[in-house]
């Protein structure tokens, strides 16, 4: 039994490409006293994960070449020599794009319960991503019944959640996404009241003026760049900016052609709150979270898209398309048989 891999060999400059990665095949680990040997079955891709392949790491750490890519990962327990965690039970933790991952002393695995919902939700809308948007949406957006809030990347992994919630707080929401596919998505599934293909319009500031004609008084921002900088210049007094991401700019961080923003001023004009953010300090609130929105799922009252690629060959193009917007939902990859379907 071999243990194929996905190894960082090669730091990009400016967007990802395929010869940054290298598929190896190597050993199962050995389970030692204490260990758990994980066999992954879905691996995650994430837009914060390209900071981390520039030789700074953006504001992480950077990951190291010639080893196996890290991600947040959901598997089955194959081997374990510690009391805590049994064969066959199923787990989450920040393990790699590979197919089997020892956890020695089973440290940072967190079970799995598949009553919940899919195990692959554990590393989506019941796990870090959803955590992100609730603490955005929820704890620094805190939108009301009489407010517009706009989302970008409204149809991602994190943006979806992040709109639901707004709805479901009453106020008027309004997305931003990539195709006419993910307009739709977010209009006619996800219950957002407006939407626009920022890759169409005429101009971003144009069709912001369009759908929010009131101005915006929560902006959940992904993206960064000219949507934040259009944002700015309509923000309304007292305005609240939880800034989760930035993923226009993550290509050209390493190239130092990123996007100057020109309307920052608007922030001392309008009182308002920008606030950058990380849900790593929000863990506390995990478990919590976990419970409450399984029940909003449970409930009907928020749904979720995962977009799955099949094998861990596809990995690293499953990376790469998503960086490209061409995933509508949660990207991850799944590289084992999952028991539960």
């Amino acid at each position: 039994m071999e243990n194929r891999q996905v190894v960082f060999v090669k730091r990009p400059a400016g967007a990802v490409t395929p010869d940054c990665y290298e598929l190896r095949d190597g050993a199962v680990p050995e389970t030692g006293d204490g260990d758990v040997l994980v066999r992954n079955i879905y691996l995650s891709c994430d837009p914060y994960m390209r900071g981390q392949m520039d030789s700074d790491g953006g504001n992480k750490v950077a990951f190291p070449l010639e080893e196996v890519i890290p991600a947040r990962v959901v598997g089955q327990v194959e081997k374990s020599r510690n009391a805590d965690f049994k064969e066959g039970e199923f787990v989450w933790s920040f393990l790699g794009w590979e197919l089997f991952t020892l956890a020695p002393g089973g440290e940072g695995l967190r079970k799995i319960d598949p009553s919940l919902g899919p195990i692959s939700h554990a590393i989506s809308v019941l796990g870090m991503p959803g955590l992100t948007a609730y603490v955005g949406m929820i704890d620094i957006g805190r939108p009301e019944s009489d407010e517009t809030v706009f989302v970008s990347a409204a149809s991602g992994a994190v943006g979806q959640v992040a709109g639901q919630l707004a709805k479901l707080r009453g106020a008027r929401v309004v997305g931003s996404a990539g195709s006419d596919a993910k307009v739709d998505h977010i209009v006619k599934t996800l219950g957002f009241d407006q939407g626009f293909n920022y890759k169409t319009v005429s101009s971003i500031g144009a069709a912001l003026d369009e759908t929010c004609p009131n101005g915006i008084d929560v902006y959940f921002d992904n993206v960064g760049g000219e949507t934040l900088d259009e944002v700015l210049a309509r923000i309304n007094t007292h305005a609240r900016l939880p800034i989760c991401g930035q993923i226009s700019q993550y290509d050209r961080i390493e190239t130092g052609n990123t996007e100057s923003i020109r309307n920052v001023s608007s922030i001392l004009r309008a009182h308002a709150t920008m606030r950058g953010f990380s849900v790593r300090d929000n863990m506390d609130q995990f478990d919590d979270y976990v419970t409450r929105m399984a029940a909003l799922m449970k409930a009907g009252d928020v749904v979720y898209a995962e977009d799955i690629v099949d094998g861990i060959e596809n990995a690293p193009a499953a990376f790469i398309d998503m960086m490209k917007g061409e995933n509508l939902g949660k990207r991850l990859v799944r590289v084992g048989e999952d028991p539960t379907l």
